[in-house]
Order: structure tokens, then sequence, then C-alpha cells
């Protein structure tokens, strides 16, 4: 036969021990720290799908700031005279061409490629927003 202040002991064993959890445990959970912005690589390349005003497009950009330079490749959906060409320096001059027209052209912009750490100086985060069924990051 078991003694009577055995299952007392082990309630009161396995209420300290819910205690001591419950102390364990933050109130709330930590809030997560706003994301710190990365800064892009010097130079790399990718791939974008764009849609402008109803106007789609694939475009490779070669991004290369040691250079002072991005290129984008630029193919409409549509276009039979794809690809066109955006070349841009980071002395405010962009040159756009297409070769299936042998045409070329140039523009002062009047300002060069973003620079790496373009989202540090007083970018702030605002959290997350649903963006055409996109989960984004603003």
């Amino acid at each position: 036969m078991t003694p009577p202040h055995l299952p007392v002991a082990v309630a009161v064993t396995v209420a300290v021990a819910v205690l001591l959890l419950f102390l364990w445990l933050p109130a709330t959970p930590p809030a997560a720290a706003d994301p710190t912005p990365t800064p892009w690589p010097p130079q790399f390349h990718a791939t974008l799908v764009m849609d402008y005003h109803g106007n789609m497009s694939v475009a490779d950009l070669w991004y290369d700031w040691p250079g002072g330079r991005n290129l984008h490749v630029i193919r409409y959906q549509l276009a039979a005279d794809a690809p066109y060409y955006d070349n841009e320096w980071n002395n405010g001059t962009s040159f756009f061409y297409t070769p299936a027209r042998r045409t070329c052209r140039s523009a002062a912009v009047g300002v060069g490629i973003l620079r790496p750490d373009w989202l540090r100086p007083g970018a702030v985060y605002l959290g997350r927003r649903d963006a055409g069924g996109f989960d984004c990051h603003v």
C-alpha cells in the first residue's frame, strides 16, 4: 500500500515545476529587431521580371560599382526589336541602344548608379505589407 503523503509530495513537485517553468518563460515573446539593410555586393547580375503599366519585360541587370556603371538588357514581351540596352554610368550619363534598329542615343540624367549601401543612410523600416499578393518588407 502507498503511503498517504506520496500523492501530496508528487502534486507539490509538479506545482513547483510548473511555477518554475512559467517564471523561466518570458511574459511576451521578444520583439524582433527591425532588419538592417544589407549592402549590395560591389558587382552582381540579376534577372528581373517587370510589369510597367501592363508592358511585361524580362531584364538582365549587371551592376558594377567599382567600374561606375550598370547595364540593363531589356526584352519586352511583345517587342520585335528586342533587346533594348540601357547603359548607365556614375557620371550621370546613360546610353540607350537597340541593335535591331541600329539606333543609339545618350541622355544626361543627372544621377549616377545606386551606391551598394543606398538603403543605409536614413532608411526607416515600415514593416510588412501585401503588394499584389506578395508579402513585402517596406
